[in-house]
């Protein structure tokens, strides 16, 4: 074998059947942050008729954000937000609607800035257009618990709802 070349390849990831993801943000152990996991879960088994649209749950942002975002026509995430509104409020947010974030480490890039980098390097991703932020106020996601706050709670229907109506437009 010594001597022996070898022709490099490339490994195409294989194609999705998935057009849209709903994916879910957060830790399921610091009580409201887990908000978009829970709505995640409850937005899957509603859906078992659309084959077009993949959820999933995710425990990180930044970087490893945009790398999950790739390969889909349009997305939307799912996560607990901290602006000072009434807790368990449910607003829709573009990318373009959420601050930028200056910081010296890359596992901390805002959403903007992964989905800006990620076409910088070609990966295959949405226009802001196409990509929504279903965001519930939370009050509590510092406390280790695994359960949300009884304002949080009342409002994940509310954005399952949301979710669902955004997904009955694209389709």
């Amino acid at each position: 074998m010594v001597g022996q070349q070898f022709e490099p390849r490339t490994i195409e990831a294989p194609p999705r059947r998935a057009k849209i993801l709903v994916l879910g943000l957060g830790n399921p152990l610091l009580g409201d942050d887990s908000v978009g996991l829970r709505v995640a879960q409850q937005v899957q088994a509603q859906l078992a008729d659309r084959p077009e649209v993949e959820v999933a749950e995710d425990y990180w942002g930044g970087l490893r954000l945009m790398e999950r975002l790739a390969g889909f026509e349009r997305v939307i995430i799912v996560d607990a937000i901290c602006s000072g509104g009434q807790p368990g409020t449910v607003r829709i947010l573009s990318p373009d609607d959420m601050p930028t974030r200056h910081s010296a480490s890359a596992h901390d890039a805002d959403l903007r800035t992964a989905l800006a980098l990620g076409r910088q390097m070609g990966a295959g991703l949405p226009p802001n257009h196409d990509v929504h932020v279903v965001a519930i106020e939370a009050v509590d996601v510092w406390t280790f618990t695994e359960e949300c706050t009884p304002a949080v709670k009342a409002g994940i229907e509310n954005a399952v709802q949301t979710v669902l109506t955004l997904l009955a437009e694209w389709r």
